[in-house]
């Protein structure tokens, strides 16, 4: 569906080089999946999103929207790829001066739609988004969440193959972000539009998207399915990613003063519903202090985490076995004390 091939971006910098906002990307997005790319600010996510319309024009590679060679395009041809390409911001972009429904109209007019096809489009749209009482409402009146609400309507009236998303939570509240991606992932599943979604918060990403692509520094340094990313990181920033939207750290001092072996345990699955540690003490007398722990639903798909404590009044060796039994039958287990 979308295909970036070597993808490079640079701002100028005087007389100098310039700075390379993204360097070498290549990423095949799926037709109707839910893409993500996460990464800190600066990573040069927001620079790579735009390149898929050419609101940034790379300085090499290219650009591929299911089939069409976008990035060889200019003029009235590039123009009619952007109609097939719709777009969200994290600070609206809303005209002030118009209702909402007049909003929803500007980019359908603005599309050479006839006036009898935006009269029966807007109240289509509008209910899809959940605001069919509010189409005579000015921006004004809405409150961030319907801001966002018009935003993605005016995005999907021309019936677009890509949905491309901004940041499109990061001024929202909690419990609006997540009706916001209640609603994008409604119209990804009813409209089978195919949403590229950048994040600085992995919890969007694991609350809506089917894989991710991780940046810094202008490259993408791990890619994969969202479940497969959470479970097992493989490059040191999406793992500190990972632990930080986990929040599974203990406080250093608690480390040092604990006496026994404090393991961290990964359960994938159905492990993540098994009694591994009661099963583990009846079997070889350890005592399971849990210190910590979670279970996430990704998708799907259960991943489990905590943080256990393994004691035995007088015998070590017990431990090392009760360790290894757990290493059996869960994904993964990292000793971090003892």
């Amino acid at each position: 569906m979308i295909q970036l091939e070597n993808i490079c971006v640079e701002f100028p910098q005087g007389k100098s080089a310039g700075a390379r906002a993204v360097d070498d990307v290549s990423l095949h997005i799926r037709h109707g999946e839910v893409y993500g790319i996460v990464g800190t600010s600066g990573a040069g996510k927001s620079t790579l999103l735009r390149t898929i319309n050419l609101l940034q024009r790379p300085v090499s590679g290219q650009v591929r929207v299911n089939g069409v060679r976008v990035s060889g395009l200019s003029g009235p041809a590039l123009r009619a790829e952007r109609q097939k390409i719709g777009m969200i911001f994290q600070h609206f972009n809303l005209m002030q001066t118009y209702t909402v429904a007049q909003n929803v109209a500007f980019s359908l007019r603005a599309a050479g739609k006839s006036a009898s096809v935006v009269h029966q489009r807007v109240p289509e749209i509008l209910a899809l988004v959940g605001l069919a009482d509010k189409a005579d409402a000015y921006p004004s009146q809405l409150s961030g969440g319907q801001k966002q609400r018009v935003g993605i309507a005016r995005a999907i009236a021309n019936h677009p193959q890509v949905l491309l998303c901004d940041e499109p939570t990061s001024a929202l509240d909690l419990e609006t972000s997540a009706a916001i991606l209640d609603l994008l992932k409604e119209i990804n599943q009813k409209l089978g539009i195919t949403i590229v979604l950048i994040s600085h918060e992995m919890s969007v990403i694991k609350a809506i998207c089917d894989r991710v692509a991780v940046m810094t520094g202008g490259r993408v340094v791990e890619e994969g399915d969202v479940f497969d990313i959470f479970a097992t990181p493989q490059h040191a920033f999406t793992r500190q990613l990972v632990s930080h939207t986990l929040n599974l750290e203990l406080p250093a001092r608690l480390k040092e003063e604990l006496r026994g072996t404090l393991l961290k345990i990964l359960f994938i699955g159905e492990s993540a519903e098994q009694p591994v540690l009661s099963d583990v003490a009846t079997r070889y007398g350890v005592s399971v202090n849990i210190l910590h722990g979670k279970i996430e639903y990704i998708g799907h798909r259960a991943l489990g985490i905590l943080v256990a404590l393994l004691t035995h009044p007088s015998d070590n060796r017990v431990v090392a076995e009760a360790v290894q039994h757990i290493q059996q039958r869960t994904a993964q287990v990292e000793v971090l004390h003892g």
